[in-house]
């Protein structure tokens, strides 16, 4: 009898694990890093001809009005490359991003990121009339 209270006992809290595990999914990494910026890869690229923009600059965090601030969170290489650590709060609508020519030759774009999967985003910049 002791057996079968010991097999159901198991039983059932290997299915409370299921259910878990059913309804919340496998744990994953954080999408951020421990000092609360999460990594991103930008690449930009004139929408006009495709080719790499150097020396765009990137603000931004996790309030809008950190778009205004002169505060840099990088700058492209020749490549168009840049990899920032973007200040990051959970259950923030943001973090906000602005990407800007300092020589004024294409228009700023400002923009919100949700998906904060460390990955690849090209931007295309627009030419100043």
């Amino acid at each position: 009898m002791k057996f079968l209270h010991n097999l159901l006992k198991g039983a059932s809290l290997t299915g409370a694990l299921f259910v878990f595990q059913a309804c919340y999914g496998m744990p994953q990494a954080p999408l951020w890093e421990e000092n609360g910026e999460a990594p991103m890869s930008f690449s930009l690229v004139s929408r006009s001809t495709g080719e790499p923009l150097e020396g765009i600059r990137i603000k931004g965090g996790p309030w809008k009005q950190d778009m205004e601030r002169e505060d840099l969170l990088g700058i492209t290489d020749a490549n168009g490359h840049c990899r920032v650590g973007i200040p990051y709060f959970r259950n923030q609508e943001g973090p906000f991003i602005r990407f800007e020519d300092p020589q004024g030759a294409f228009i700023a774009k400002d923009t919100s990121l949700v998906d904060l999967r460390d990955r690849e985003i090209v931007i295309k910049l627009d030419t100043a009339q």
